[in-house]
């Protein structure tokens, strides 16, 4: 067990960073996960669905994460008026934007996306997406936050 995690680490620790780029937090999260893993390995019935399922744990520790830290963002004033976009040319505050909402997960970017960029309806996006008009806000409530988060750095 040792050396399958061990194995998998690079791994879990690439995929964290790509789905979550806080890098404390992808700490926490590659650890988490690793733990989650050693406690309920026992529960995967399959040997070849391994990597799918340990990159799920993985996923969902992220989404864990972000959702605790998302308690304490700051409001968007603050990153509205921080100093650092104040200096940066438009172009470079398209590219920062870009990447923030490149980092999302891609449930979240959906949604972001088509109602901040193609501005759609909370209607429309829950009728596109097949969910409840509750879960369109939840998503792109967490979606910004997330986003302002990033923007923090």
């Amino acid at each position: 067990m040792e050396r399958l995690l061990a194995a998998a680490q690079p791994d879990i620790r690439r995929y964290a960073r790509i789905t979550f780029h806080y890098a404390s937090d992808v700490d926490d999260a590659v650890q988490d996960a690793l733990w989650l893993v050693y406690r309920r390995i026992g529960t995967l019935r399959v040997g070849t669905s391994f990597s799918a399922w340990l990159m799920m744990v993985v996923r969902r520790e992220c989404l864990r994460l972000a959702r605790r830290t998302m308690g304490r963002a700051e409001p968007m004033a603050t990153v509205e008026n921080d100093a650092r976009f104040a200096v940066l040319p438009t172009a470079d505050l398209r590219v920062e934007l870009a990447a923030a909402i490149q980092s999302l997960p891609d449930h979240y970017r959906d949604i972001i996306i088509l109602r901040d960029i193609e501005e759609c309806t909370v209607d429309e996006i829950a009728h596109e997406q097949n969910l409840s008009r509750e879960a369109v806000k939840a998503r792109l409530h967490r979606a910004r936050g997330l986003i302002r988060e990033y923007l923090r750095g």
